[in-house]
């Protein structure tokens, strides 16, 4: 069994479907009750999907793949980043933090609206040790308004420039191949099978 270090249903699904091993039964921490929280405290994406592997891993007794992702807009200096799921503050949902990222933005022209969308993985054993880990980015721009209802977070706003399309217009599959998560994911997916680490999960 391979669990999904992730509460988010719409996360959950998109990296399940992303994974796609053969034979290996995939969870998400809602199948396990009374998990708690591992918080989110590192300074890097890097740091945050190491912190929540282990610590789910290690809760639970599985193997994890946890997962931290983000948006980095070079005018804002990098922001939201680390905080991106929480950019307007602490219970904020996908909407507000969009409206949030469009009012900061709001004067920078489009030729100055570049940005891209990083994500780190990080698995670790039941034991909570990181055995794997794998990065993927993509970049792009983010449009003047949301265009699209497919996707969650950010995909809204966020436009592929060669499909003109944003990640909310161009569905799962396309973004399956084009996005920081299925790159991250196709990494992974090479680490696990090469180490033949589930099959001794």
């Amino acid at each position: 069994m391979l669990v999904l270090g992730t509460f988010n249903r719409k996360k959950g699904e998109e990296l399940a479907g992303l994974l796609e091993v053969p034979g290996v039964r995939i969870a998400t921490l809602a199948d396990f009750p009374g998990v708690r929280p591992v918080e989110e405290e590192g300074a890097s994406f890097a740091e945050n999907a190491r912190r929540k592997a282990a610590g789910y891993a290690r809760q639970i007794g599985q193997w994890v793949l946890a997962d931290d992702s983000g948006l980095v807009v070079d005018a804002l200096g990098g922001r939201p980043g680390v905080e991106s799921a929480r950019y307007a503050g602490p219970g904020a949902d996908d909407a507000a933090n969009r409206r949030r990222l469009l009012t900061e933005l709001a004067d920078v022209p489009w030729e100055h609206r570049t940005a891209r969308f990083e994500c780190h993985l990080a698995l670790a054993d039941p034991t909570g040790a990181i055995r794997a880990e794998a990065h993927g980015q993509c970049r792009g721009r983010i449009a003047l308004a949301e265009r699209g209802s497919q996707g969650f977070g950010y995909d809204p706003l966020f436009e592929i420039v060669e499909y003109h399309r944003t990640f909310g217009e161009l569905g799962p599959v396309a973004k399956g191949r084009l996005s920081h998560r299925g790159r991250a994911i196709e990494q992974i997916r090479l680490l696990l099978i090469s180490h033949c680490l589930l099959e001794r999960a």
